[in-house]
């Protein structure tokens, strides 16, 4: 079995068919792992969707904070704006199906014998592997669960913006959804900065993407992660960054990450696809 993870899609499901075509995916033996933000900007949320969960156990995504923002418009508790990527799925005759299978998906995915964690922004920093596994199953319940309504009334906010094991309630959660969907960068103290979304030369004194932070806990475990176009890939020891702007008219990006193909990296230009982001 191969396992190819891939970056945030946003709704560009052109990119995505052509990208598995490249890779000759096979859900019958392979597997993807995809890192959230599924729809919004790109013109096909609808057939994105319908694909990836088409696939079934062939496909493992992870949330990213569109995913999480397409449930709360379609709830009613925040307004839909200008995004009519989103209405597509909303009117959609399967919405009801695709968005309780979207409930369902995880903060987090850990694959013990592959050894890699993937999330679609990034971790808090004192947060280890089996924490940060265990706070992502906190939101995963209630997300799924009969009040996940309130849940998606209380998401939206930057505060409050450091871990302590002793937050509860709607602070808890919103902390550990914001880590986990919208995380770049920390200062030095390790709190949050959740406005900033440049590449790292550009960032102010002070700030430091999250991964960088030192003493990091989780700074042992590989990690695959998308949410962050603007530092584009990235492949170090422990550190793969998939997100290389295809809703931007860049690049879907698709890395092999099992033990036989570790460091196989695919793409297609996405320039010509209709693949320009929809602000």
């Amino acid at each position: 079995m191969s396992i190819y993870a891939i970056g945030d899609i946003q709704g560009c499901a052109t990119a995505l068919n052509q990208l598995l075509e490249k890779i000759r995916f096979d859900p019958a033996s392979d597997q993807l792992w995809l890192t959230g933000d599924l729809v919004n900007r790109g013109p096909e949320s609808l057939e994105t969707l319908r694909l990836v969960r088409s696939l079934g156990d062939s496909a493992i995504a992870v949330l990213g904070n569109h995913d999480l923002h397409l449930l709360a418009v379609a709830a009613g508790v925040k307004a839909l704006d200008s995004q009519p990527t989103l209405s597509q799925v909303i009117d959609a005759d399967d919405s009801d199906e695709l968005l309780h299978w979207l409930r369902q998906l995880p903060l987090a995915h850990y694959d013990k014998d592959v050894g890699v964690l993937m999330v679609h922004a990034g971790l808090a920093p004192q947060w280890s592997l089996e924490a940060a596994l265990g706070y992502a199953g906190e939101v995963e319940r209630e997300l799924a669960g009969p009040d996940y309504l309130d849940l998606l009334r209380h998401m939206y906010g930057n505060k409050p913006n450091r871990w302590n094991a002793r937050l509860q309630g709607h602070d808890r959660l919103r902390f550990i959804i914001n880590c986990f969907t919208r995380l770049r960068y920390c200062d030095r103290k390790g709190r949050l900065n959740l406005g900033l979304a440049c590449a790292p030369e550009d960032a102010p004194p002070g700030l430091v993407p999250w991964f960088r932070i030192k003493g990091r806990a989780s700074a042992d475990v590989p990690i695959v992660f998308g949410h962050w176009s603007a530092l584009g890939l990235i492949q170090e020891t422990h550190l793969l960054g998939l997100d290389t702007g295809c809703v931007w008219g860049r690049n879907l990006t698709a890395a092999r990450i099992d033990a036989d193909g570790v460091g196989g990296l695919w793409c297609v230009d996405c320039a010509g696809l209709g693949a320009a982001g929809i602000r």
